[in-house]
């Protein structure tokens, strides 16, 4: 629980510091894209990894690991020297968390009889949404409170004496775990889903800086060829031993197929916004970061109770309109901030953004609490654990993405040259320009809905484990267990 309370306030807590970072250190805007994006990709591409790691070599031994690892990424950041030594401590960050995050719930699983996960599980909830409300406050406090000196520094630094408890205490008390049968790690397909995503992401946050080469161009086109090449790889891997890094057959199922899509450009609309958002704020309203982290409360708090309502009451009366009510309400808060930043520019208040971010907020929460449910509504069984494990890969690298396209969808509509005058008006309109791409995002995101199950069976919430499994089909075996609702993830 406290490696998973440190991953998800890590996650929220830089946000809020990112224009502290930049004036300090001097960054550019494409290495504050990567200090968000790195971090995502590398979670990303080390997801599943991480996952069959645990089955194979132990889920205890790959925890200490990872949150030893963490620990030790989160202090290179702290002191970081220069905006590139952040960076690369954000990627290896975001390693260590792939390494750390998958087991957290692994472990349960396995240790914990079937009649205690319940209240485990709940448990889990109340953390993760203790850590997605407290993120951006604590990242806020810490920003201003200046601690030492230290500036952003401390949003990292405090992850150093939590890591070290959470260390300890795994050491002591968890209970070593791995699958029963013998696994291999697809080391092939890793390296594949690295290096295309490297091709594709690189240039694009980069290539506005650059002035867009024709080699960012021609890095972007063959990254398509790798993932021809990682899907002809993965069905000759499938055949030869069985343990392919993505189980291809899921694709089959027309409602993963279109919810993967679902997760993906999901995840590109939250990468576009949440950085968008911060940077509009601090930048160019002038906030400070504690006014910004408050500011968010109604959307967090809009989110968590429409997460609730959505699985408790809606969904099992009203099936799949209920996440396309979730995403025409996300349009629509979309649609109200446009309006707000273009009436009241620059001179735009906390409280007039209340509105917007609320109606955002409960869109939001009718969305993410059960769509995975309806995305593995299909799924067989014996699938199950591949596919929980898959969803979650392709979010993150949605989200991954989203945060490359900012180059594209905001800081492309900046000059490079502004006069402090100019700056507040040349953000705010960026900022409404990344609302209408945002906005036409989820309108794709409505249109693939169609394809995911009118109604989700009965108990599918049940059928499954959680979508930070480990991607092998070994834990797919205990699938009729409980396991915690995707609410308590994707908050």
């Amino acid at each position: 629980m406290t490696a998973a309370f440190m991953d998800l306030v890590d996650v929220t807590i830089v946000n809020i510091a990112i224009p502290s970072i930049k004036k300090d250190t001097g960054a550019s805007f494409s290495q504050i894209q990567w200090i968000t994006a790195g971090y995502a990709l590398a979670f990303a591409a080390g997801l599943i990894t991480g996952g069959r790691l645990g089955d194979i070599h132990g889920r205890k031994r790959l925890f200490l690991i990872g949150i030893s690892g963490f620990t030790l990424a989160s202090a290179l950041c702290g002191f970081a020297a220069d905006p590139q030594m952040l960076v690369a401590s954000r990627i290896l960050q975001g390693a260590m968390a792939a390494l750390m995050v998958p087991q957290v719930l692994s472990i349960v699983h396995a240790t914990f009889p079937a009649e205690e996960r319940g209240k485990v599980f709940g448990l889990f909830g109340a953390i993760v949404g203790l850590g997605a409300v407290s993120g951006p406050l604590l990242g806020a406090l810490l920003t201003q409170w200046n601690i030492a000196g230290l500036e952003w520094r401390p949003i990292f630094l405090i992850n150093l004496p939590v890591g070290v408890v959470g260390l300890l205490l795994g050491r002591r008390f968890i209970t070593e775990s791995q699958a029963p049968k013998a696994l291999r790690l697809d080391v092939v397909g890793v390296l594949l889903v690295v290096v295309g995503l490297l091709m594709l992401l690189y240039p694009l946050t980069r290539g506005r800086e650059l002035g867009w080469p024709v080699w960012g161009y021609v890095s972007m086109a063959g990254s398509l060829a790798v993932f021809g090449g990682l899907v002809a790889y993965e069905r000759l891997k499938a055949r030869k031993d069985g343990s392919p890094l993505v189980e291809l057959e899921l694709f089959r199922v027309k409602s993963f197929a279109a919810g993967v899509a679902v997760q993906a450009t999901f995840g590109v609309a939250l990468g576009i916004f949440f950085l968008v958002w911060t940077m509009y704020m601090q930048i160019g309203l002038g906030w400070s970061a504690l006014r910004a982290g408050v500011t968010g409360i109604p959307f967090s708090v809009a989110v968590s109770a429409a997460a609730g309502i959505s699985v408790q009451k809606l969904v099992p009366r009203f099936g799949r309109k209920v996440l396309q009510a979730g995403v025409l309400l996300m349009a629509a808060g979309l649609l109200l901030y446009i309006w707000e930043a273009d009436r009241y520019g620059t001179g735009i208040t906390s409280w007039q953004m209340v509105a917007p971010l609320a109606v955002m907020g409960v869109g939001m929460g009718l969305i993410v609490a059960p769509l995975t449910d309806a995305v593995l509504a299909d799924v067989p069984k014996q699938h199950a654990g591949s596919a929980s494990g898959l969803i979650n890969t392709v979010q993150q690298m949605g989200n991954a993405l989203g945060l490359g396209l900012v180059s594209v969808v905001f800081f492309g509509s900046i000059s490079d040259r502004l006069t402090p005058s100019a700056t507040g008006p040349a953000f705010v309109h960026a900022f409404m320009d990344s609302l209408w791409w945002v906005a036409g995002v989820l309108g794709a995101i409505f249109l693939l809905m169609f394809a995911l199950p009118k109604r989700a069976p009965a108990g599918s919430g049940t059928d499954h484990p959680s979508a930070t499994g480990t991607g092998s089909d070994t834990d797919a075996s205990s699938a009729g267990d409980e396991a915690p609702s995707e609410a308590v993830l994707a908050l």
